[in-house]
């Protein structure tokens, strides 16, 4: 049986989505430019670049370009081509970012909040951050915002995008809604997730770029691409989250599990070896050796690095404790899910000498685990960022490509 062949309007809209992204990723060019860069032929690209222009995605610059020959116009997307809403939520603030969709940040917003937080409180921090990033990007010239990626360091009901309140919350004590709180600032969809998945997406990203052949967009949304095979980036880890709160994100062939309501990886309630030699849910651990903050299931973050670099028996004591209970949780993400290694991030949990004392406890373990510090610095913005523009790209692409035809 012979293929039937694709439609005139299929290979348009692939043909246009070449030529918006080539301009996304390498800027102004002119129409010569763009069928070098895509491969197409001058007709094809001419024929692109007068659906985008019609369609708002791409202006002509008004530049020409210089040199022997015909002058060609320089194509660039079209002013106020729209902007994405990168925010992070966690106890140290809320911090909210206006991103073009070249991940340039021309807007930038931050407010405080308390420990613990009430959804009230945390919404108004959420709604003030994201109104002074939006107004500083509108009033650099960017365009409206179209969507928005939200990182909680709260679980994430998958269903709702609503953060969960759990027992011994460190944090939000309560429920919140992000949509709901952005809506007057967004046009169009907010994706909520968890502060831990978001960080662990981009550890894999990082992962990805650093391996042969990586490129900067490698893997950025989780997508199973990664790689298998003995020579490939790894795609299966634990990030182990340990900071005021404690967290955890399994990936498994490059993506994060979140569970069938979002909560997976919350194993601050995994029994552990305790401070006292008896057996306590892993966030009790801390209470034992004095480490939250006062009236707070909180980790006092400052404290702990202080006690355990302070040295002398007390500090001894605490590092011990410490890697011990770490440990056990590690073998038990080891028993769980087999991971190829388990990444320890957060706040105090890439510390040295904390990583160095768990790689001591686990290299005894019946099944030992390859145990390394987190490698990407605010990660949990930074996949909230990543996923955002990525997002913000396909959106743009697709606007330009233009609705299907029967």
């Amino acid at each position: 049986m012979t293929p039937e062949k694709p439609s005139l309007d299929l290979l348009r809209r692939l043909t246009d989505r070449h030529v918006v992204g080539a301009v996304v990723d390498h800027g102004r060019q002119t129409r010569a430019e763009l069928a070098s860069t895509t491969g197409l032929s001058k007709p094809t690209v001419a024929d692109s670049v007068r659906r985008l222009e019609a369609a708002g995605v791409l202006a002509d610059t008004g530049e020409r370009s210089s040199g022997p020959g015909r002058a060609g116009l320089y194509y660039d997307l079209a002013p106020g081509t729209g902007t994405a809403l990168a925010v992070a939520i966690a106890p140290e603030g809320v911090v909210a970012e206006v991103l073009d969709v070249r991940g340039a940040i021309v807007g930038r917003g931050t407010a405080q909040v308390s420990r613990p937080a009430r959804p009230a409180t945390a919404a108004r921090a959420l709604e003030r951050a994201a109104r002074s990033a939006v107004e500083a990007g509108r009033g650099a010239g960017a365009g409206p915002v179209l969507l928005s990626v939200v990182s909680a360091a709260d679980p994430v009901d998958r269903a709702t995008g609503r953060l969960v309140h759990l027992p011994d919350a460190p944090f939000l004590v309560g429920a919140l809604d992000p949509a709901a709180v952005l809506s007057d600032l967004v046009e169009g969809p907010v994706v909520v997730g968890n502060d831990v998945n978001w960080s662990a997406l981009a550890e894999l990203a990082a992962r990805a770029q650093q391996a042969p052949g990586g490129t900067a967009d490698a893997a950025p949304r989780g997508t199973p691409d990664a790689g298998t095979g003995p020579d490939a980036t790894p795609a299966d880890f634990a990030y182990l989250y340990l900071g005021e709160g404690l967290g955890c994100a399994v990936v498994a062939d490059g993506r994060v599990l979140e569970g069938a309501h979002g909560l997976a990886g919350e194993v601050a309630h995994v029994v552990v070896t305790g401070a006292r030699g008896r057996a306590t849910a892993f966030t009790e651990v801390f209470a034992e050796l004095g480490l939250r903050h006062e009236g707070a299931t909180a980790i006092d973050v400052d404290r702990l690095l202080d006690v355990v670099h302070g040295g002398g028996a007390g500090g001894e004591r605490a590092l011990r404790a410490l890697a011990v209970a770490v440990s056990d949780v590690v073998s038990a993400l080891v028993a769980l899910t087999d991971p190829q290694e388990v990444v320890l991030g957060g706040s105090w949990g890439g510390d040295r000498a904390i990583v160095e004392a768990v790689r001591d406890r686990v290299g005894d373990a019946k099944r030992p685990a390859v145990v390394s510090p987190a490698t990407v610095p605010g990660a949990a913005l930074a996949g909230a960022r990543a996923r955002a523009v990525a997002s913000l790209r396909s959106h743009l692409v697709e606007r330009g490509a233009g609705p299907a035809t029967a």
